[in-house]
Protein backbone atom coordinates (compact mmCIF):
# COMPACT_ATOMS: atom_id res chain seq x y z
CA UNK A 1 0.00 0.00 0.00
CA UNK A 2 1.59 3.25 -0.95
CA UNK A 3 1.36 6.48 1.27
CA UNK A 4 -0.85 7.97 -1.05
CA UNK A 5 -3.56 5.00 -0.27
CA UNK A 6 -2.56 5.43 3.59
CA UNK A 7 -3.04 8.55 3.36
CA UNK A 8 -6.67 8.62 1.98
CA UNK A 9 -7.64 6.13 4.46
CA UNK A 10 -6.89 7.94 7.44
CA UNK A 11 -8.54 10.73 6.06
CA UNK A 12 -11.74 9.12 5.32
CA UNK A 13 -11.71 7.96 8.65
CA UNK A 14 -11.19 10.99 10.22
CA UNK A 15 -14.42 12.09 8.06
CA UNK A 16 -16.29 9.09 9.36
CA UNK A 17 -15.39 10.01 12.90
CA UNK A 18 -15.98 13.78 12.48
CA UNK A 19 -19.65 12.27 10.84
CA UNK A 20 -20.27 10.03 14.01
CA UNK A 21 -19.17 13.12 16.37
CA UNK A 22 -21.45 15.67 14.66
CA UNK A 23 -24.36 12.74 14.56
CA UNK A 24 -24.52 12.05 17.96
CA UNK A 25 -24.11 16.11 18.91
CA UNK A 26 -27.46 16.23 16.92
CA UNK A 27 -28.85 12.96 18.79
CA UNK A 28 -28.41 14.59 21.89
CA UNK A 29 -29.68 17.71 21.01
CA UNK A 30 -32.70 16.45 20.16
CA UNK A 31 -33.01 13.99 23.50
CA UNK A 32 -32.31 17.08 25.61
CA UNK A 33 -34.96 19.01 23.89
CA UNK A 34 -37.34 15.77 23.95
CA UNK A 35 -36.75 15.63 28.23
CA UNK A 36 -37.39 19.47 28.17
CA UNK A 37 -40.96 18.96 26.21
CA UNK A 38 -41.89 16.01 27.44
CA UNK A 39 -43.45 16.89 30.78
CA UNK A 40 -45.50 19.39 29.14
CA UNK A 41 -46.09 17.22 26.24
CA UNK A 42 -50.21 17.09 26.90
CA UNK A 43 -50.38 20.94 27.08
CA UNK A 44 -48.71 21.05 23.25
CA UNK A 45 -51.44 18.62 22.10
CA UNK A 46 -53.95 21.22 23.44
CA UNK A 47 -51.95 23.65 21.93
CA UNK A 48 -51.68 21.67 18.09
CA UNK A 49 -55.29 20.82 18.25
CA UNK A 50 -56.62 24.10 19.15
CA UNK A 51 -57.49 24.67 15.64
CA UNK A 52 -59.73 21.65 15.13
CA UNK A 53 -61.39 22.03 18.48
CA UNK A 54 -62.39 25.48 18.48
CA UNK A 55 -65.04 24.14 15.64
CA UNK A 56 -65.96 21.13 17.34
CA UNK A 57 -69.23 21.19 18.24
CA UNK A 58 -70.54 22.37 22.07
CA UNK A 59 -71.31 18.27 22.73
CA UNK A 60 -68.07 16.89 20.81
CA UNK A 61 -64.38 16.18 22.06
CA UNK A 62 -61.67 14.28 20.56
CA UNK A 63 -61.85 10.60 21.58
CA UNK A 64 -58.72 7.91 21.31
CA UNK A 65 -59.54 4.49 19.90
CA UNK A 66 -56.68 2.94 21.13
CA UNK A 67 -55.84 2.01 24.11
CA UNK A 68 -51.87 3.69 24.17
CA UNK A 69 -53.06 6.64 22.07
CA UNK A 70 -53.19 8.83 25.70
CA UNK A 71 -49.88 8.08 25.98
CA UNK A 72 -48.11 7.86 22.78
CA UNK A 73 -49.69 10.37 20.53
CA UNK A 74 -48.62 13.29 23.17
CA UNK A 75 -45.37 11.76 23.30
CA UNK A 76 -44.56 11.40 19.54
CA UNK A 77 -45.99 14.97 19.57
CA UNK A 78 -42.77 15.81 22.19
CA UNK A 79 -40.42 13.86 19.86
CA UNK A 80 -41.16 15.60 16.52
CA UNK A 81 -41.76 18.54 18.16
CA UNK A 82 -38.22 18.19 19.60
CA UNK A 83 -36.61 17.29 16.00
CA UNK A 84 -38.49 20.88 14.17
CA UNK A 85 -37.23 23.03 17.57
CA UNK A 86 -33.46 21.75 17.11
CA UNK A 87 -33.49 21.87 12.91
CA UNK A 88 -31.54 24.88 13.29
CA UNK A 89 -28.90 23.21 14.81
CA UNK A 90 -29.23 20.03 13.05
CA UNK A 91 -28.30 21.73 10.30
CA UNK A 92 -25.29 23.75 11.56
CA UNK A 93 -23.93 20.96 12.58
CA UNK A 94 -24.02 19.49 8.62
CA UNK A 95 -22.64 22.62 7.52
CA UNK A 96 -20.34 22.45 9.72
CA UNK A 97 -19.22 19.11 8.62
CA UNK A 98 -19.20 20.34 4.51
CA UNK A 99 -18.00 23.89 5.60
CA UNK A 100 -13.92 22.79 5.10
CA UNK A 101 -14.81 21.88 1.93
CA UNK A 102 -16.04 24.78 0.09
CA UNK A 103 -14.23 27.74 -1.45
CA UNK A 104 -15.05 31.25 0.48
CA UNK A 105 -16.85 32.55 -2.16
CA UNK A 106 -19.50 29.40 -1.88
CA UNK A 107 -19.26 29.77 1.72
CA UNK A 108 -20.79 33.43 1.05
CA UNK A 109 -23.75 32.35 -0.31
CA UNK A 110 -24.25 28.96 1.68
CA UNK A 111 -24.67 31.42 4.94
CA UNK A 112 -27.27 33.13 3.82
CA UNK A 113 -29.50 30.46 2.34
CA UNK A 114 -28.87 28.17 5.12
CA UNK A 115 -30.56 31.14 6.95
CA UNK A 116 -33.62 31.52 4.95
CA UNK A 117 -34.11 28.01 4.70
CA UNK A 118 -34.71 27.60 8.41
CA UNK A 119 -36.81 30.79 8.30
CA UNK A 120 -39.09 29.33 5.67
CA UNK A 121 -39.50 26.32 6.70
CA UNK A 122 -40.95 27.78 10.09
CA UNK A 123 -42.62 30.10 8.02
CA UNK A 124 -44.25 26.88 6.49
CA UNK A 125 -45.53 26.11 9.53
CA UNK A 126 -46.79 28.87 10.76
CA UNK A 127 -48.67 29.58 7.51
CA UNK A 128 -50.22 26.25 7.75
CA UNK A 129 -51.24 26.70 11.62
CA UNK A 130 -52.65 29.83 11.34
CA UNK A 131 -54.51 30.39 8.05
CA UNK A 132 -54.76 26.64 6.29
CA UNK A 133 -55.74 24.71 9.88
CA UNK A 134 -58.76 26.54 10.59
CA UNK A 135 -60.08 26.65 7.11
CA UNK A 136 -59.52 23.29 6.71
CA UNK A 137 -61.52 22.16 10.32
CA UNK A 138 -64.31 24.70 9.50
CA UNK A 139 -64.89 23.41 6.52
CA UNK A 140 -64.95 19.52 7.64
CA UNK A 141 -66.84 20.26 10.26
CA UNK A 142 -69.15 22.04 8.68
CA UNK A 143 -70.15 19.11 6.22
CA UNK A 144 -70.64 16.12 8.20
CA UNK A 145 -73.48 14.76 7.72
CA UNK A 146 -76.90 15.32 9.77
CA UNK A 147 -77.12 12.71 12.58
CA UNK A 148 -72.76 12.21 12.61
CA UNK A 149 -71.37 13.57 15.36
CA UNK A 150 -67.73 15.03 14.53
CA UNK A 151 -64.76 13.13 17.14
CA UNK A 152 -61.96 12.91 15.81
CA UNK A 153 -59.57 10.43 17.25
CA UNK A 154 -56.68 12.62 18.71
CA UNK A 155 -54.00 9.77 16.98
CA UNK A 156 -55.48 10.69 13.51
CA UNK A 157 -55.23 14.23 13.89
CA UNK A 158 -51.44 14.35 14.87
CA UNK A 159 -50.33 12.39 11.47
CA UNK A 160 -53.10 14.55 9.41
CA UNK A 161 -51.07 17.85 10.96
CA UNK A 162 -48.04 16.48 11.13
CA UNK A 163 -48.24 15.61 7.90
CA UNK A 164 -49.69 18.89 6.44
CA UNK A 165 -46.62 20.61 8.63
CA UNK A 166 -44.02 18.69 6.26
CA UNK A 167 -45.84 19.58 3.53
CA UNK A 168 -45.54 23.26 4.00
CA UNK A 169 -42.48 23.48 5.58
CA UNK A 170 -40.86 21.87 2.30
CA UNK A 171 -43.25 23.55 -0.23
CA UNK A 172 -41.58 26.79 1.26
CA UNK A 173 -38.37 25.68 0.42
CA UNK A 174 -38.56 25.95 -3.58
CA UNK A 175 -37.35 29.45 -3.71
CA UNK A 176 -33.58 27.75 -1.57
CA UNK A 177 -33.58 25.34 -4.74
CA UNK A 178 -34.62 27.90 -7.78
CA UNK A 179 -31.47 29.97 -5.88
CA UNK A 180 -29.15 26.72 -5.53
CA UNK A 181 -29.94 25.65 -9.01
CA UNK A 182 -29.17 29.15 -10.92
CA UNK A 183 -26.11 29.23 -8.90
CA UNK A 184 -24.71 26.36 -10.07
CA UNK A 185 -26.05 27.09 -13.83
CA UNK A 186 -28.12 24.08 -14.07
CA UNK A 187 -31.13 26.01 -14.53
CA UNK A 188 -31.06 29.88 -16.20
CA UNK A 189 -34.17 32.05 -13.87
CA UNK A 190 -34.85 33.01 -17.49
CA UNK A 191 -36.10 30.10 -18.63
CA UNK A 192 -37.81 28.79 -16.15
CA UNK A 193 -39.93 32.19 -15.90
CA UNK A 194 -40.85 31.56 -19.45
CA UNK A 195 -42.81 28.09 -17.95
CA UNK A 196 -44.80 29.63 -15.56
CA UNK A 197 -48.17 27.95 -16.81
CA UNK A 198 -46.64 24.89 -16.76
CA UNK A 199 -44.97 25.67 -13.21
CA UNK A 200 -48.35 26.67 -12.14
CA UNK A 201 -50.39 23.71 -13.05
CA UNK A 202 -47.66 21.15 -11.54
CA UNK A 203 -47.67 23.56 -7.49
CA UNK A 204 -51.36 22.26 -8.21
CA UNK A 205 -50.37 18.93 -8.69
CA UNK A 206 -48.53 18.51 -6.03
CA UNK A 207 -50.38 20.52 -3.67
CA UNK A 208 -53.07 17.55 -4.75
CA UNK A 209 -50.26 15.04 -3.55
CA UNK A 210 -49.05 16.11 -0.91
CA UNK A 211 -51.94 17.62 1.22
CA UNK A 212 -55.33 16.09 2.21
CA UNK A 213 -58.29 15.25 -0.75
CA UNK A 214 -59.70 18.49 0.19
CA UNK A 215 -59.45 21.28 -2.57
CA UNK A 216 -59.00 23.97 0.61
CA UNK A 217 -55.38 22.85 1.58
CA UNK A 218 -54.56 22.16 -2.33
CA UNK A 219 -55.52 25.28 -2.97
CA UNK A 220 -53.78 27.03 0.17
CA UNK A 221 -50.43 25.27 -0.78
CA UNK A 222 -50.53 25.40 -4.39
CA UNK A 223 -50.77 29.02 -4.66
CA UNK A 224 -47.89 29.82 -2.29
CA UNK A 225 -45.18 27.56 -3.85
CA UNK A 226 -46.39 29.28 -6.99
CA UNK A 227 -45.77 32.57 -5.33
CA UNK A 228 -42.40 31.09 -3.84
CA UNK A 229 -41.26 30.22 -7.24
CA UNK A 230 -41.93 33.54 -8.71
CA UNK A 231 -39.55 34.70 -5.55
CA UNK A 232 -36.79 32.15 -6.69
CA UNK A 233 -37.02 33.34 -9.77
CA UNK A 234 -36.21 36.94 -8.89
CA UNK A 235 -33.01 35.91 -6.30
CA UNK A 236 -32.22 33.41 -9.35
CA UNK A 237 -31.49 35.65 -11.30
CA UNK A 238 -29.73 38.04 -8.71
CA UNK A 239 -27.00 34.78 -8.47
CA UNK A 240 -27.21 33.82 -12.11
CA UNK A 241 -25.91 37.57 -12.74
CA UNK A 242 -23.08 37.16 -10.11
CA UNK A 243 -22.04 34.19 -10.90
Amino acid sequence: MTNAQITAGQSLMAHLLELRNRLLKIFVAVLIVFAILFPFSESLYLYISEPLRDFLPSASTMIATEITSPFLTPFKLALVSAMFISMPYILYQLWAFVAPALYQQEKKIVVPLFCASVILFYSGMAFAYYLVFPLVFMFFTSVAPEGISVMPDIRAYLDFVLKLFMAFGLSFQIPIAVVILSWLGTVNPDNLAKKRPYVFVLCFVFGMLLTPPDIISQVLLAVPMWLLFEVGILFGRLVSNKA
